[in-house]
């Protein structure tokens, strides 16, 4: 693919704009369209809209892409699947593809194993399948999730989800016994303390104000939570939250349950994210960048937590072959071309362009992340931190216009989630469209 062009002015081209006014005919008015960019084809980390412009992308269809669009060992292990088997339903016949991932998954999975695996199609049905295991296995009412978290869209997962009222408002009532407490938002702490002589005070809420006045520990059965958030601004706790939290479910036989349909599959430099805290979940759902862009979520459990019986839960496409080989072939690319290693690296250069580019920026408050999931949030005041969320979204039109595919996240923040096989030109590239962008809104440009 040519390189992309500096700046584009004709945005979206006409025929862009013909898909686009035949999709505003016949597709549900909910699906929310960041910028009018109309695919054609995409190949590493270069994608082609119809008209024949071409964008940096940076948004990996929201983290799912980490090998890249289109890797060619992926893309051979769909094509020769294919021509196998395409759907056979390993929820009523024993299919070896999914008892091979399932494997390969529990080996992966943080903690002393066994684990047991269980394969669906979404991130939302990993997240609904967890709930549903969490309350089965304890027999318990309650559930704690966090302000800002995003679990998914289906009922299950918007009741954990408490990221934008949008996503909840009309659909009342939702599912009961979901309560949600502050996250480990450090750059705008709910009790205005300071990491670390805070003590790690939001853990200690849950105990001290939840459980003495609301919820009987006993009654709880699990906390879910994101290892960093990521529709809430790719946020990321400090060190001793993590641990502190396992601590305390513990105490009280609650199952954390880690959801790591964004941050895991080597996006942060690590298999999964929560690994960076020497944190074991109980229960794990992964999706996204599992299978490259085919559909497929794990929900992985300890041996003894996966209790449910016969008939309890399933799934008529979980598991799929062909899906099932693009995870195969994702995994081994993952470690044999050593991306997660460059994730890590990659992720270390980018946050220092970021930083470096927020000392010169009136807008940048924070810049944040762990490997190559990083959030950059943009404020008015860097005192105030009065949130820039309409200059966000001007910032990331801006970069559209430029040739470099961003999305935001949270009210506020830009976030950076390339596929793990950029380059340091790429980065480079980048920070200097992302540059451009901040210098327009700020009127410098």
């Amino acid at each position: 693919m040519q390189e992309q062009p500096s700046i584009i002015t004709t945005l979206p081209g006409p025929e862009a704009r013909a898909v686009i006014a035949q999709s505003d005919l016949v597709t549900s008015p909910s699906l929310p369209h960041v910028y009018p960019l109309v695919v054609r084809r995409a190949a590493g980390c270069v994608v082609e809209d119809v008209d024949g412009h071409h964008f940096l992308d940076f948004a990996a269809g929201i983290g799912v892409c980490s090998t890249g669009h289109c890797h060619p060992r992926v893309v051979q292990a769909i094509q020769e699947q294919a021509t196998r088997l395409l759907h056979i339903c390993g929820a009523d016949f024993y299919e070896p593809m999914y008892i091979e991932l399932a494997h390969r998954l529990s080996r992966l999975a943080p903690g002393k194993g066994p684990h047991r695996v269980l394969l669906l199609n979404s991130g939302a049905e990993a997240v609904e399948a967890a709930l549903k295991l969490a309350r089965y296995h304890t027999r318990r009412p309650y559930v704690i999730a966090f302000l800002g978290a995003f679990h998914g869209r289906t009922m299950g997962a918007i009741s954990l989800t408490a990221s934008k009222p949008t996503y909840r408002r009309g659909f009342g009532p939702l599912v009961p016994g979901i309560v949600h407490v502050p996250y480990a938002y450090c750059y705008r702490c709910a009790y205005n303390l300071s990491y670390p002589s805070c003590e790690l005070a939001c853990v200690d809420y849950i105990e001290e104000a939840l459980f003495a006045r609301s919820i009987p520990p006993d009654e709880v059965a699990a906390v879910f939570v994101e290892p960093i958030q990521g529709e809430g601004g790719y946020i990321v706790p400090p060190a001793g939250w993590f641990p502190k939290l396992r601590a305390l479910c513990d105490r009280h036989g609650i199952l954390l349950v880690d959801d790591e349909v964004q941050a895991g599959i080597g996006r942060t430099g690590k298999m999964f994210a929560i690994e960076h805290w020497n944190v074991a979940p109980d229960i794990l759902c992964a999706a996204k960048a599992l299978a490259s862009g085919m559909p497929l979520s794990a929900m992985i459990a300890r041996d003894e937590v996966m209790s449910w019986p016969y008939g309890a839960h399933g799934s008529t496409y979980g598991g799929n072959p062909v899906c099932c080989a693009a995870a195969q072939a994702t995994l081994d690319v993952l470690e044999e071309e050593h991306l997660m290693e460059n994730a890590a690296r990659m992720g270390e250069y980018l946050l220092s362009r970021l930083r470096a580019l927020a000392e010169q920026s009136r807008l940048i408050g924070d810049v944040r992340g762990m490997g190559l999931m990083i959030g950059v949030e943009l404020v008015r005041d860097k005192e105030t931190k009065e949130m820039a969320s309409e200059e966000a979204q001007e910032v990331v039109q801006a970069c559209f216009r430029r040739g470099l595919l961003l999305l935001p996240c949270g009210p506020n923040s830009i976030r950076f989630s390339p596929p793990l096989i950029i380059t340091e030109a790429e980065a480079d590239r980048a920070c200097e469209i992302f540059a451009a962008a901040l210098a327009e809104v700020e009127g410098r440009g």
